[in-house]
């Protein structure tokens, strides 16, 4: 017969072993999440002949002050922890503008929170907290896709706010073609991802050439005319080495970000 001392030490050793089975469960759950799918991916559509790739990044990782960096290897420890997407505070009647004052001109980017309102709410409290500022415009393409990539506090493209935020306005850009892509026109805004849904951060791309990709990255903003034309003398002096993805040749750094109704 077993004791109910024997019982105990039995209880708290399956107790024990949930404990590390959540844990692990949580790791791998976190570690699918900010995974790195760091090269872009060409598809090359059958019927045109047409190019285009997909824009991803990672978000999350540990938090250092209000800024979260992942490790080179995305790979978290059981002490690094995601924050919880931000409380909602816009107005989402409203329409905000985002500000990115860079030592390559200023860029204005209307967003409207009626159709992006998470989007909206994650960039004014990002904003808010300086999270911006300071920051690299890391990753440049100029064959398949035209788009400048920005965001990202480590400029690696690893870099994120340990939280994410769904999806949304992923139809606005019309219905997908035959070969699941629809055109981001120049001046276009939209979130990166990891190539999963819900896995949007604070990474972000700028469209400076109209661009075909799937519908599947939030568009929730348009630049003003002078700021499009900033992004594209950047694109201009091409990627560092002469590649055709890679860090732009003319380094661009957010200075400053604001977000206003």
């Amino acid at each position: 017969m077993v004791s109910s001392d024997q019982r105990r030490r039995q209880l708290a050793r399956e107790k024990y072993v949930r404990q590390q089975q959540r844990r692990q469960e949580a790791r791998l759950k976190a570690r699918r999440r900010n995974t790195v799918i760091a090269a872009s991916l060409a598809v090359v559509l059958a019927a045109g002949g047409a190019v285009y790739a997909s824009v991803t990044l990672t978000d999350g990782g540990k938090k250092d002050s209000d800024n979260a960096a992942a490790s080179d290897t995305p790979t978290p420890t059981a002490s690094e922890s995601t924050t919880p997407e931000p409380a909602m505070t816009v107005d989402k009647k409203a329409t905000y503008t985002m500000a990115l004052k860079t030592n390559e001109g200023d860029i204005s980017i209307a967003m409207d929170a009626a159709k992006t309102p998470r989007t909206v709410n994650s960039f004014k409290h990002l904003a808010d907290k300086k999270y911006f500022d300071g920051t690299k415009c890391h990753r440049l393409t100029t064959e398949g896709i035209f788009v400048l990539q920005c965001g990202d506090p480590k400029g690696d493209g690893t870099g994120g706010p340990g939280y994410t935020i769904p999806d949304e306005n992923l139809d606005s850009l019309g219905k997908a073609g035959a070969g699941g892509s629809v055109t981001f026109p120049a001046g276009t805004v939209a979130m990166a991802n990891t190539g999963q849904p819900g896995t949007g951060g604070s990474q972000f791309f700028l469209v400076y050439k109209d661009t075909k990709l799937p519908p599947s990255y939030t568009p929730f903003g348009k630049i003003d005319a002078a700021g499009l034309k900033a992004v594209q003398e950047v694109a201009k002096a091409g990627v560092e080495g002469g590649a055709k993805d890679g860090a732009p040749k003319k380094p661009v750094t957010i200075e400053k970000a604001t977000v206003a109704k």
